[in-house]
């Protein structure tokens, strides 16, 4: 399943050299794959922390291994000169990346840093776009949540060394958009699912996923009643490419993600019923018997659903894949494998 782009958005990125950080994430590998089919050049930086080489068989990407926490001239070829980079190098969710979390803050804060330099060196008029996440507004108190508000964040809590880490690398690209004119974009990339995520991800769609598949109980967190949206990720990268392609989004901070909202019990919910009709089986309430119910983590925010106002009004997006749709393809890619 893929979204439709105009002959605008395609052209722009057709015959152009792109640097995706990060490209063989779960996010990442599909904005490889639609670049590709766009006539892009595409170049994948990743590490493999959390990214896996599998996401990009058979993708024409040129794939290069390295730590984007280094200087460029450690990983890129000297005569490179990159005419867009997507910066989606980090580990996403709160497993991950509290079990790397000196690998995080620095991909976010110093390897943001390095990029942008790289580009104020060989090419200024390049475009850059910085992928940041919902998780800089913390466990917040203005629901739901537009880009003017700033956010509800513990410094020095569990999560601290992603969320405060993408507030500084969206201030590192705020200081080389007004030092030195530079085409800097962030998108703040609220939950995601769809084929390709990590099912040890740790986050709330891939943990029931998994759950489902090997017939065990839901885990719920807390009471489960703490409210999440979820965009499916051809959707999520639609939004991405539109935030690029688009002229007025230069020096712009936008959200992306689906303000649909539903409790984490709903949500379980949710993912019983597509189970169901994957199996051909009658819908069914989900049974208290086939919940697990453990204490909420540190730091957990009690809302989160994206105000998308801004997302629509500058780059004419909205997502379109409904949440039961989105999941039948998530959860029919991994009964496949």
């Amino acid at each position: 399943m893929r979204n439709s782009f105009s002959q605008e958005t395609t052209q722009h990125f057709a015959g152009k050299k792109v640097l995706v950080t990060g490209g063989a994430g779960f996010i990442g590998s599909h904005l490889v794959e639609t670049l590709l089919s766009f006539g892009a050049e595409v170049t994948v930086a990743d590490n493999f922390l959390t990214g896996s080489r599998q996401n990009l068989a058979g993708l024409s990407s040129q794939l290069i291994e390295a730590n984007i926490n280094q200087p460029t001239t450690n990983y890129l070829p000297s005569d490179y000169i990159p005419d867009v980079i997507f910066h989606l190098a980090s580990p996403a969710s709160p497993p991950k990346y509290q079990a790397a979390p000196i690998e995080t803050y620095l991909a976010n804060s110093i390897g943001t840093h390095y990029l942008l330099q790289f580009l104020k060196e060989k090419n200024p008029a390049a475009q850059f776009l910085f992928a940041s996440t919902s998780e800089v507004y913390g466990d917040p108190k203005e629901h739901p949540q537009a880009e003017t508000y700033w956010g509800n964040v513990n410094p020095n809590g569990l999560r601290s060394c992603y969320d405060e880490a993408k507030r500084l690398g969206e201030t590192v690209c705020g200081v080389h958009a007004r030092e030195f004119g530079m085409d800097v974009r962030i998108i703040r990339i609220f939950n995601t699912y769809g084929p390709r995520m990590d099912l040890n991800d740790g986050r709330v769609i891939p943990d029931f996923i998994q759950c489902g598949l090997q017939g065990q109980p839901f885990k719920i967190y807390g009471d489960g009643k703490q409210t999440r949206s979820y965009c499916y990720v051809d959707d999520l990268v639609a939004g991405v490419l539109l935030m690029v392609a688009t002229p007025a989004a230069r020096a712009e901070t936008v959200n992306l993600g689906n303000p649909g909202e539903l409790t984490i019990l709903e949500t379980a919910q949710t993912v019983h019923k597509v189970f169901a009709a994957l199996a051909g089986q009658p819908e069914t309430t989900l049974e208290e018997s086939k919940l697990e119910f453990r204490s909420l983590p540190s730091d957990d925010p009690t809302r989160r659903r994206p105000d998308i106002s801004k997302a629509k009004q500058l780059l004419g997006w909205e997502p379109v894949v409904p949440f039961e749709e989105g999941l039948k393809y998530t959860i029919a890619s991994f009964q496949k494998k």
